[in-house]
């Protein structure tokens, strides 16, 4: 494939002044992943009816979207005991212009060529923290005329959700549209302090999700574990196969008649069978499932309309089934979320429980092989992002190559069917896949 070359890199700020100061984020904001998160677009050429220049368009329309949200344009700093604060300084964001000779005909057949990771922006994490942007955009031409839009949103600022309602807003300022849902900025509704209630001591929370995930029997670090070599897949679920899975788990004995599982819980107890059998798992090897929760509803009151931050937690399952799975999901209610905050505030030192390393890293939590990580965005506005040349006829998860993390979509075509994006070791994805269709 032709190479991709960088044409030039801006720095966009807030169109107006912001809001400038320093405050400390929530709790669950500093601990997890606290890198980038990566996401793709792919755009079929712009229609003669778009006038405007595609690279002014962006430039403009971010630079007017990050004075409603000006946090991502502000920079993080290390607090003592490696707590982090938010700076908002309207240093700005950057977005890369670039292009490439190549004519770009089959999408999923792109996202596993080595190109790919040049279509996203690259992050140098040995950098002091307070110099890399919270946000950073890659938008790059094909001769074809196609185009591609990466972005990478720092998970210590944002989680899914609120990156979505960002991207969201910012297309639609590009077009010329109001907003249609205003941030709520104010992130001391999820700060610990003396607003807990007294239940913040209940021992009902025992931090299982910050406990070194297990390792592989006879193991005692995973060292050659992280040296292995991964390969990723977007592996579709029909709704018929989808069907005649719920249909399946909802008529076993670990089935709750009066609720059912969810369509989450129901592809995930199944990803998770499928890759224990392909890793060659014995029945005794202990294995851990990270679920991501979102908490918006489920604190007392709900967080409001817009709120922009994290409120997603991880919470962990220790078995196969689809009931341990519901069972970890229904645990999260407000005194959960609220003893949550408790004891991380109580720690002295959020490192242990951060994820800041990169691929290839011998540093930080592994939770690849016998682990998984899979995380829903069945419920987030995916698709649509138009900024006045239509909508993307292709989006999915950037560079996702650490063994065991997944992704479960929804299909753009919205008939019912699901993507699951999985990264497994290359000499296990084989055996994945057949078992994640043969075992439907």
């Amino acid at each position: 494939m032709a190479p991709i070359i960088i044409r030039n890199t801006y720095t966009v700020v807030p169109a107006e002044p912001t809001w400038t100061g320093r405050f400390p984020l929530a709790e669950w904001d500093q601990v997890g992943t606290i890198t980038h998160v990566p996401t793709i677009y792919f755009y079929d050429k712009p229609p003669d009816s778009f006038q405007g220049n595609v690279v002014e368009t962006l430039k403009n329309s971010l630079s007017r979207a990050l004075f409603h949200f000006y946090p991502l344009a502000g920079r993080l700093r290390w607090l003592p005991q490696d707590r982090l604060e938010l700076d908002c300084n309207a240093a700005g964001v950057t977005l890369i212009e670039a292009e490439s000779e190549a004519e770009l005909i089959d999408f999923n057949n792109f996202l596993g060529a080595a190109e790919f990771e040049k279509l996203v922006p690259q992050v140098n994490y040995k950098s002091p923290i307070e110099t890399i942007p919270l946000f950073l955009a890659q938008v790059t031409k094909f001769k074809c005329g196609r185009i591609s839009l990466s972005v990478k949103v720092s998970h210590a600022v944002v989680d899914g959700q609120s990156a979505l309602h960002f991207l969201s807003e910012w297309g639609r300022i590009a077009r010329g549209e109001p907003l249609e849902t205003v941030p709520f900025l104010d992130r001391k509704v999820l700060w610990a302090g003396e607003q807990l209630p007294p239940f913040a001591t209940s021992p009902q929370y025992e931090g299982k999700e910050f406990e070194e995930p297990p390792l592989l029997i006879g193991e005692t670090d995973c060292v050659e574990e992280r040296k292995k070599e991964t390969v990723v897949a977007m592996l579709k679920l029909s709704k018929s196969q989808l069907q005649k899975l719920r249909s399946k788990v909802n008529t076993s004995e670990y089935a709750d008649p009066a609720r059912g599982f969810t369509r989450y819980e129901t592809v995930t107890g199944h990803v998770w069978r499928c890759a224990c059998k392909a890793r060659g798992h014995s029945p005794e090897q202990p294995t851990g499932l990270v679920i991501s929760v979102d908490a918006r509803s489920r604190v007392q009151p709900p967080l409001p309309r817009g709120y922009f931050g994290n409120a997603t937690l991880d919470v962990v399952a220790a078995s196969i089934s689809a009931g341990k799975i519901s069972k970890a999901i229904k645990n999260v209610t407000n005194e959960y979320v609220m003893t949550g905050i408790e004891y991380l505030k109580n720690h002295e030192d959020l490192k242990e429980f951060q994820d800041i390393h990169t691929l290839g890293s011998t540093e930080g939590p592994f939770y690849g092989n016998p682990n998984l990580g899979l995380v829903s965005w069945l419920t987030l506005p995916m698709y649509g992002l138009d900024f006045g040349w239509g909508q993307e006829v292709y989006m999915g998860p950037g560079t996702n190559d650490l063994d065991g993390n997944s992704l479960l979509l929804p299909d753009k075509t919205e008939d019912g069917s699901l993507i699951l994006a999985t990264c497994q070791q290359v000499v296990h994805m084989e055996a994945f896949k057949k078992h994640f269709y043969e075992d439907i």
